[in-house]
């Protein structure tokens, strides 16, 4: 009977191992596939100046939690990109963000990778451009209910117009998918139209 169990056990294993290797699969994502995508994302050149942004948080089950707006403004100097970011969240709450990306260039292959931090973020975050997309990754801490979680966020920007981008971010804790945040970045004469945000009231 122990061989039986055991002979059973192993068979299991062999059908779900190829599940489990196409489901984590699914998280894998070959950043080449964007390297023809216009316009080509110029991460600096994207952010300088003034953009202000729409967002929503979704849970895992794709439910609205929350929604929120952003003032951004972008300084360049000595390679380096500040991003200034204030946010007005729709149950009230205000909050601020400062992040300081620095552009890095291999010498060997003139391949080029950012590397960033903010004051909630654990460590750095790293990312790189491929076509019109960016892909970066971070621990960020979050307040979710009144207290600071560490969560971990696959962030990707696609630029779709020269005054426009769509951030995907996937959250995640613990390797657990938690929820996603979906932003519409806008800049140049398209914000210009509608003006700076209020963050004021919602």
């Amino acid at each position: 009977m122990t061989f039986i169990k055991e002979t059973m056990f192993k068979f299991k294993l062999l059908l779900i191992f190829p599940f489990f290797l196409l489901f984590t699969g699914c998280f894998q994502t070959d950043m080449k596939q964007f390297e023809k995508n216009l316009p080509k994302l110029d991460l600096f050149a994207f952010f300088e100046g003034e953009t202000i942004a729409y967002g929503i948080f979704e849970d895992r089950f794709g439910n609205l939690k929350r929604q929120f707006r952003v003032n951004i403004k972008g300084k360049i100097d000595n390679k380096t990109l500040t991003l200034d970011e204030d946010f007005l969240y729709d149950d009230g709450e205000k909050a601020k963000r400062i992040w300081t990306i620095k552009k890095q260039i291999d010498s060997n292959d003139n391949k080029v990778s950012y590397v960033g931090n903010a004051d909630d973020v654990e460590g750095k975050a790293f990312g790189s451009i491929s076509g019109n997309t960016l892909n970066w990754t971070y621990d960020i801490y979050l307040n979710i209910k009144g207290s600071n979680i560490k969560v971990h966020f696959n962030d990707w920007i696609y630029q779709q117009s020269e005054d426009l981008a769509i951030n995907r971010a996937y959250v995640s804790k613990f390797g657990i998918n938690i929820g996603s945040v979906t932003l519409v970045f806008l800049r140049g004469k398209t914000a210009d139209n509608i003006g700076s945000l209020n963050l004021k009231n919602w």
